[in-house]
């Protein structure tokens, strides 16, 4: 056969194997540490699809009967049908446009054959999937990295030298081969934004000769004027940073680890330089920049608080070779608390935080490696996470913290086009507070229901030792006990958040998926709390305290489960009850 060997130039590949014949599906294997070479039949595909430049216009596989589209598949969440999606890789913004990259088997709903799928979007939140951007060859899979533009041609990939190269995209990846068995550090690169892509015919520019070294995210420090990259040592509970002028040489500068938590290998890092901003005040979105500060992400598997796949964090300093913690042994911090949050990447080319008001901006892989390759079918398997804007806050003043304690607050915020989707179907009128009686009446008569939606509640548990919202209830009517529901509840005993997704609909297919997960809340003399809740037709994604306490999960409900109710446990006479105020309810149905 002929494949597109290193050095040449390939452009999106199409799915389908010779007279459309269905690829060959590899079984699930543990993340990356067990390969699945292909088999004759598709090595005939391959030739085929890779002996010459396939254009960006080829369509997608045709849907099969068996790729049949369920009532799970994500309404507002990027999901590939019918292939195998896990981590996000090098999404970008260029021109105006989102171009996100993510790992894909293009040959079966199961891992393996490792590619980079492409994908485009002009707000986050409707996608367009591409044809494959960097396939899989020559033995080598295209693991998880990251993606730049390179404007001035520091590489002189894109360009003769002292050319600029607007539009000129870098990818840094992990190639891993299994003869021998390792993972270095490759590079792809497209003049075109993302279309075609050459991989660099020198690769890999670094190579420790390790099976554990993997997940390079590259960035440009301006203080120091060079290239950053930072990337797993993962069975070393490690990172080390490197320094390049050009992309394709690099040397070491530093290394953070072992920290935090250590119960899984640590994958997918990324630093960041974010905003600080103080509390908001009564009529503020958001409190004003005040300062910044660099954060450390890490992911985990498996070790996670849910247990499985998590993502932890570190607040810190970083001065182009080194991070220093601020607040070393206060973790470990984590960044989702939910069993559907992994391998989390921020988006590259936007404004750094020192320059401008604007967030961060990051999403994950919505999956957990505990149950990943058993997922229900979407068709295909795999999406991501609403993209979250990410921001540090300050305490509120007078809060009480040890020297020891990590003061900064993560903060995330759900990314919601809403004025594309209908406005607002109900903003409950009435007094400021009202009963969880009061509320229900309101749901009924305004008959309020969907799959897929954007809820948005003060909760003051009062004297209750519970209450909460049910989200995806088989009963429409409020007032009913429903078989099949998600409960997202505060435990006021315990000042504890929760999602309990054990009768959530479909559980029974992995003994790890029912589950009652909860995070500690972080204003615990706080009577009220905010929530504000994403709920599409396979997910549930609840940014809690303003988005200081987040927890991200899937659910499979059955199609007709669109009900919607609030409740609290009882509360004898004369105490007070649960209240709510504030509710916002958004449908994108």
């Amino acid at each position: 056969m002929t494949s597109a060997a290193v050095g040449q130039t390939v452009t999106a590949c199409g799915p389908t194997g010779e007279n459309g014949s269905m690829p060959l599906q590899t079984p699930m294997a543990p993340r990356r540490f067990r390969w699945a070479p292909l088999a004759t039949t598709s090595l005939l595909a391959l030739a085929g699809i890779f002996a010459a430049p396939i254009r960006a216009q080829q369509p997608a596989r045709p849907a099969t009967a068996s790729a049949a589209v369920t009532p799970w598949q994500p309404k507002i969440h990027f999901n590939a049908p019918p292939n195998w999606i896990n981590d996000p890789n090098g999404p970008i913004l260029v021109n105006g446009q989102y171009q996100l990259f993510f790992q894909s088997n293009p040959f079966g709903d199961q891992w393996g054959h490792m590619s980079w799928g492409h994908a485009a979007s002009p707000d986050l939140v409707h996608w367009k999937q591409l044809p494959v951007a960097i396939p899989e060859a020559d033995g080598v899979m295209i693991f998880s990295g990251s993606t730049v533009e390179d404007r001035d041609n520091t590489s002189g990939l894109c360009g003769a030298a002292g050319q600029r190269t607007p539009g000129c995209l870098v990818a840094i990846y992990t190639g891993a081969s299994q003869s021998p068995d390792k993972q270095a550090q490759n590079l792809a690169f497209s003049s075109d934004g993302g279309t075609v892509w050459t991989k660099y015919s020198a690769n890999p520019v670094l190579d420790l000769g390790l099976k554990d070294f993997r997940d390079p995210k590259v960035f440009w420090h301006a203080p120091s004027q060079s290239w950053v990259m930072v990337v797993s040592l993962a069975d070393q509970h490690k990172v080390r940073f490197y320094r390049s002028r050009n992309l394709r040489q690099w040397e070491q500068t530093g290394e953070f680890g072992p920290a935090g938590a250590v119960g899984g290998v640590w994958e997918c890092p990324d630093l960041m330089e974010l905003n600080v901003r103080e509390p908001a005040g009564k009529h503020e979105a958001q409190g004003k920049v005040v300062d910044h500060r660099w954060v450390l992400s890490v992911n985990l598997n498996p070790g996670g608080p849910a247990g499985g796949s998590a993502d932890q964090y570190f607040v810190g300093q970083f001065d182009g070779a080194r991070f220093t913690e601020d607040h070393p042994g206060s973790g470990p911090h984590w960044a989702d608390w939910g069993k559907d949050f992994y391998a989390s990447t921020s988006v590259s080319n936007t404004p750094p935080a020192p320059q401008g008001n604007q967030d961060r901006i990051w999403l994950a892989w919505m999956d957990n490696w505990q149950y990943a390759g058993k997922l229900p079918a979407l068709p295909g398997r795999g999406q991501m996470t609403i993209a979250r804007s990410l921001y540090l806050r300050q305490p509120p003043a007078h809060t009480s913290l040890t020297p020891s304690q990590e003061p900064l607050a993560l903060v995330q915020q759900p990314i919601l086009s809403t004025p594309a989707f209908r406005p607002s179907q109900s903003l409950f009128g009435g007094a400021p507070y009202q009963t969880i009686a009061q509320a229900n009446q309101r749901i009924a008569e305004g008959k309020l229901a969907g799959s897929t939606y954007l809820l948005r509640v003060t909760l003051d548990p009062g004297d209750a030792s519970e209450a909460g919202v049910r989200l995806r209830r088989s009963s429409a009517d409020p007032t009913q006990a429903a078989q099949e529901e998600t409960v997202v509840g505060i435990d006021a005993t315990t000042r504890r958040i929760f999602v309990d997704r054990t009768h959530s609909g479909e559980t029974d297919w992995s003994a790890d998926f029912p589950a009652r997960v909860w995070a500690p809340l972080k204003h615990a003399v706080e009577n009220s709390i905010r929530l504000e809740i994403v709920v599409d037709r396979n997910s549930v994604e609840v940014f809690a305290e303003d988005g200081e306490t987040v927890l991200t999960n899937l659910v499979f409900p059955a199609a007709a489960s669109t009900g919607l109710a609030f409740y609290s446990t009882p509360t004898p006479p004369g105490v007070g009850p649960a209240l709510v105020r504030g509710v916002e309810f958004i449908p994108f149905d």
